[in-house]
């Protein structure tokens, strides 16, 4: 056996393996004995099949098995021991013909290197990294929810201002029926609500969409249409009130306050604000996060200059999935997804670099925790820890799961890194000045 490897340049490299028989004949001989004792040829007795015979009917085939099992452990053994850093797989050269009567076999393979780089974290110019709270009319809004939420609905005779309306949108054309409730305040301009003012259930409304609502979102669900043609739409439908209601709003009180958080749980008006603050800033915190480390992931991606083996990862994309691409097919999905891959390297150096690694301990912990917080969702704040344990050993049985929870304790791990050592400036603002700020849109 003799390996040896050409480097065509930084990134590209052919690795040549020579197979001698002494490599392979003394498991060929075995193999083929076995089959000596067990063939059944028409004429002789079993084990006593002569073995020029075996050899003819089986030889090419058990050679050629095992010349590719001793190609394979050794290829395998050599970028292990070489401690070479590949990308893909090694793809083989094609040999028109091998000749499976001759005692040594060559085989070549192609090779994409990772490149060499440095990472550097510290950007000239700051990211941000956002602070979100829940200000004060965000609380108050969220008080006058439950308050509308668990209130008690009374019937109307027909639409007022204050009133709750249950309806059905239809245009033929676009194919929209769908029923949606809503208060009238959602509606834009004098000139539409009057349109509402004073109709009763069975009453046909003719609207215009564009303008209709306040925020054009509220017609991602009053027509079931999707997010971008929302924006701007103008076309007639047909409004069908069905109910017609108004609402009076629950009283602030001990059982309400039993009702959403438990048996005395929270006492006062102050306290309910204190524990939506808690629960949303929660939440925030979450978002917050995903956007700092999307735009670390960005920066990162812009900033950090190197090289790939795009013509070997483009003809190793031929083959690499259950489909065979052509080669413009291959084109395209490595264009598609060599950000993905460019970042992959970077996560790996920043990893390497800064000693991050990701034990089962680790992945177990987050399981558990994941585990808790559905659990609370559900009341169950204080789960006995077996149960906890016996839950999580279940899921993590799962290795779809196990590949899902390790990428979400790399992020966790690696956003750390970076509000540690990224030039990090912090804002502070509230929800719906977040949604404007990063988003473009109005909460």
């Amino acid at each position: 056996m003799n390996i040896t490897r050409e480097n065509i340049d930084a990134l590209n490299a052919v690795v040549k393996v020579d197979i001698a028989k002494e490599d392979y004949s003394e498991k060929v001989e075995k193999i083929l004995t076995d089959y000596r004792k067990t063939a059944n040829i028409p004429g002789f007795r079993k084990g006593h099949v002569p073995m020029g015979m075996v050899k003819k009917q089986y030889g090419k085939a058990v050679i050629a098995e095992e010349v590719n099992k001793v190609l394979q452990e050794n290829l395998n053994k050599y970028l292990a021991e070489e401690k070479l850093d590949i990308l893909g797989n090694p793809l083989p050269r094609m040999q028109d013909d091998i000749n499976w009567d001759s005692d040594n076999f060559s085989f070549e393979f192609e090779l994409g290197l990772s490149p060499k780089f440095d990472v550097e974290l510290k950007s000239k110019k700051a990211i941000t990294q956002y602070n979100i709270v829940a200000d004060d009319k965000m609380l108050d809004d969220q008080v006058a929810n439950i308050q509308k939420q668990y209130g008690k609905l009374i019937p109307q005779a027909a639409i007022t201002k204050d009133s709750e309306i249950t309806g059905t949108f239809t245009n033929e054309a676009e194919g929209i029926e769908n029923q949606f409730n809503f208060s009238l305040d959602l509606i834009k301009g004098k000139t539409n609500e009057k349109k509402f003012i004073g109709a009763k259930p069975g009453d046909q409304i003719n609207l215009k969409t564009k303008g209709l609502f306040n925020d054009d979102h509220n017609l991602v669900g009053a027509l079931k249409v999707e997010h971008d043609k929302a924006h701007g739409l103008d076309i007639e439908v047909v409004f069908e009130v069905n109910e017609v209601n108004s609402r009076e709003l629950a009283e602030l009180d001990q059982e309400l306050f039993d009702k959403l958080f438990g048996k005395d749980a929270v006492k006062s008006v102050s306290e309910v604000k204190e524990k939506i603050k808690e629960d949303a800033e929660k939440q925030f915190k979450q978002q917050s996060d995903q956007k700092f480390l999307n735009d670390v992931t960005e920066y990162l991606v812009d900033n950090t200059k190197f090289d790939l083996p795009s013509e070997f990862l483009t003809k190793w994309m031929q083959t690499a999935g259950e489909k065979q691409l052509t080669l413009e097919e291959a084109k395209e999905e490595y264009n598609k997804s060599e950000k993905s891959l460019r970042y992959q390297l970077i996560e790996g150096k920043l990893m390497q670099d800064n000693e991050l690694k990701v034990d089962f301990e680790d992945v177990k912990e987050n399981a558990k925790n994941m585990i808790k917080m559905q659990m609370a969702q559900f009341g169950q704040t204080n789960p006995d820890e077996k149960e906890l344990e016996d839950i999580a050993a279940r899921v993590l049985s799962n290795q779809d799961e196990v590949r899902k929870i390790s990428e979400q304790v790399v992020s966790q791990k690696l956003l750390t890194l970076y509000k540690e050592k990224a030039n990090v400036k912090t804002k502070e603002l509230s929800y719906e000045d977040f949604v404007t700020e990063v988003y473009g849109e109005k909460k």
